[in-house]
């Protein structure tokens, strides 16, 4: 790898976690650990036809089971969310949002949108930095 291959991944990595970081903080902000909050985000975004399974958001959320289950218990004590068992398979837990998490959640998706909207011509420019730095490499050793 080049320098220039070096220095645009480390960018793009760099303005990622700005973004991040400012997530980070927003959740705190709201009263959240940033790990509630993106449970949270994972289970309103879950894709069409998914079942909001305890396993299900653990492989969104790329965490262990047992992670995920210690997430739910403290939103479920701050009445963010609830659980019940699926009615097809009892040995499945269903999570889903109560109004209170809904509310708290849209209010932070939307300032993130709004930060996104600010910071994605500096994401962009970055990983198209990354692109071309190793297309050009690619190109030059072929």
């Amino acid at each position: 790898m080049t320098s220039a291959e070096f220095r645009a991944l480390a960018e793009f990595r760099y303005q990622i976690r700005i973004f991040l970081n400012g997530s980070e903080e927003a959740a705190r902000g709201a009263g959240l650990e940033p790990q509630q909050y993106l449970l949270l985000l994972a289970l309103r975004g879950l894709p069409l036809g998914s079942v909001a399974s305890i396993r299900q958001l653990a492989e969104r959320m790329q965490l262990r089971h047992h992670s995920v289950v210690e997430l739910v218990n403290r939103l479920e004590k701050r009445a963010l969310l609830r659980r019940e068992r699926s009615r097809t398979d009892r040995r499945q837990v269903i999570v889903s949002l109560t109004p209170r998490g809904e509310k708290i959640l849209t209010r932070l998706a939307k300032q993130r949108i709004a930060e996104l909207r600010t910071a994605a011509p500096v994401l962009v420019r970055a990983l198209a930095a990354v692109i071309r730095s190793t297309n050009k490499s690619g190109r030059a050793r072929s």
